[in-house]
């Protein structure tokens, strides 16, 4: 049986027109009818009241950040909800962004999740932008139990600080299960040779990277421009991405940038239809 896997950097409460875009997100994913979403930059503001969640959220433990009102994640479940698609999703706090918001990453699934976050990053402190926490997922496909990580990651520094120490310390950690997917913002572009990707490519994990294994590809860059991040940026970007262990990729297709779906970000999303 196929499922498939959405990733997309939302840039949530940052763009413009938000309420209009989150609309557009959920119109795509209710179409879809994605198996999985994998979401970054999933904020809420800080002074926001806290939300009553139903059945659907999947906390991570005792320790979870409270969701807010405005947590971009609810709104975009209680939307779908609307739109008659029930996702369980859960949210993980990475830290505080633009001095205003809790900024975070999220996951949806359509078949029960258990979620738990992991701090990877050198910093613990939430008032620093370099600390990260991703959220794992964990649900069951087609009788196989699969991993599914949803991060948003440090730029390349070194061998040892910056995005390696965050790597190192997620494959260390990562609780053991049939399949595994990992899916976001990696920061660290595709064609440079010795830094993030070739890290990940070499990792013992021994993961296949989306757009390398599916036979059809739509598409291949997320940034297209300078953005947050990469203010300096003059060319196209691949640097969000899915990788896989125990997954076979069919496909990949660039999606939310302009062409068969709209733009919502200053990223583009990855679909991947995948078999376990």
């Amino acid at each position: 049986m196929t499922h498939t896997l959405l990733t997309l950097n939302i840039h949530s409460w940052l763009e413009t027109e938000p309420l209009k875009k989150l609309q557009q997100l959920a119109q795509v994913i209710s179409k879809q009818n994605y198996s999985l979403v994998a979401l970054q930059e999933v904020n809420q503001l800080i002074t926001s009241p806290l939300a009553k969640t139903d059945e659907y959220f999947c906390p991570t433990d005792e320790a979870q950040m409270m969701i807010k009102t405005d947590n971009f994640a609810l709104l975009l479940v209680e939307r779908l909800k609307e739109l008659g698609q029930h996702y369980y999703w859960g949210w993980a706090y990475n830290h505080i962004g633009y001095d205003k918001y809790e900024e975070g990453v999220a996951l949806l699934s359509k078949t029960p999740l258990t979620t738990q976050q992991l701090t990877i990053s050198e910093s613990h402190e939430p008032t620093d932008y370099r600390t990260r926490t991703v959220l794992i997922g964990q649900t069951e496909l087609d009788n196989h139990s699969l991993t599914i990580v949803s991060g948003h990651y440090s730029w390349w520094l070194d061998e040892h600080t910056g995005f390696a120490y965050e790597w190192q310390t997620l494959t260390n950690q990562l609780p053991t299960s049939d399949c595994l997917l990992l899916a976001g913002d990696f920061n660290n572009p595709a064609h440079l040779p010795d830094e993030g990707y070739e890290l990940i490519m070499a990792s013992p994990l021994t993961l296949t990277d989306a757009f390398i294994e599916a036979p059809a590809t739509y598409g291949e860059f997320t940034v297209e421009k300078n953005i947050d991040g990469w203010q300096n940026n003059t060319q196209q970007l691949r640097i969000d991405f899915i990788f896989g262990h125990n997954i076979k990729f069919n496909t990949y297709q660039i999606k939310f940038d302009g062409k068969d779906s709209p733009v919502v970000s200053d990223h583009f999303g990855i679909e991947s239809e995948f078999i376990i």
